[in-house]
């Protein structure tokens, strides 16, 4: 089963009684969008994808934080955070109340010349994410092909956002696959470890988990914040840094995370066998299925 919402979006600091006047539902066969959409033209617009996990939508709060920071950098509207929290309500309502579901959120530049923007969210059912999170993942390491400062130097790469151009982050995979891999990590020029092309990368050194530091040039993981948090609260210890490329080779384990895929362990990395803790993963998965906001 899928879900569209199609909303008309508020500005920032409106504030309306009947917000569910404000969007609704497009059926799954029916036109949605104008040939006109730059967001399908060009790329230019914003996105989250938000896990539904047996009726509960996972750290809607931080994933509206990310949608509005992502909107500023881009200099589109801001969007009405009330106005996305009451859509994202209505579409688990209309889900079913078992099983895993994708939300993604759309905020769009909209069409040339107007509307402008356009906005709107569509669920549907997750892949199957079993075998990644119960037996690991291959990954390679490539070239992303700038430096880790990079964001403070161009802030017009727009590297802090979550942008729909995401054709680098599929051709990034694709690349990996031709490798006979699962996934990649993005390195800087200069030698840091930056990314999946649609994860956060999670490292331990003995009892110490740390990720690169979000400088700006690196999209702040929600998920990952979610299990920092989980660590910490359960007294370990956790860091963010700059991390150099050769850290990977050296860590007791890694993982990738994200918000629907959950956590996926590396257990081969570039090429070579990588030790894969798979009783720590299936804790971490564990507590990322449980509601968390």
């Amino acid at each position: 089963m899928t879900v569209t919402l199609l909303l008309e979006p508020l500005p920032a600091d409106a504030r309306i009684d009947d917000l569910a006047s404000t969007f609704r539902e497009v059926p799954a066969d029916a036109p949605a969008l104008r040939v006109g959409e730059l967001s399908t033209q060009r790329g230019d617009g914003v996105f989250e994808t938000i896990s539904v996990t047996n009726g509960h939508a996972q750290e809607t709060g931080p994933h509206l934080e990310r949608l509005r920071n992502s909107a500023v950098i881009c200099e589109l509207p801001e969007p009405n955070l009330p106005q996305w929290r009451a859509a994202i309500a209505r579409a688990v309502e209309l889900l079913p109340g078992e099983g895993e579901f994708a939300l993604k959120l759309v905020l769009s530049r909209g069409v040339e010349h107007g509307p402008a923007p356009t906005a709107w969210l569509h669920a549907a059912p997750a892949s199957d994410f079993s075998r990644p999170r119960e037996q690991g993942i291959s990954v390679v390491t490539l070239d992303r092909g700038y430096a880790h400062d990079a964001a403070a130097k161009a802030p017009w790469l727009l590297l802090g956002a979550k942008t729909l151009s995401y054709a680098t982050n599929m051709a990034a995979l694709r690349e990996a696959h031709r490798r006979g891999a699962d996934d990649t990590i993005f390195t800087s020029s200069d030698g840091f470890v930056m990314e999946g092309p649609t994860s956060s990368v999670i490292l331990r050194h003995g009892d110490l988990y740390s990720t690169p530091a979000p400088s700006g040039a690196i999209l702040h993981g929600t998920t990952q914040m979610s299990l920092f948090d989980h660590l910490a609260e359960t007294g370990r210890r956790t860091q963010y840094r700059d991390i150099r490329i050769e850290e990977l080779s050296t860590a007791d384990a890694i993982w990738l995370v994200s918000s629907v895929r959950l956590a996926a362990g590396v257990t081969e990395l570039d090429g070579a066998i990588f030790p894969y803790d798979a009783e720590e993963t299936r804790a971490f998965n564990e507590y990322l299925l449980t509601p968390r906001d």
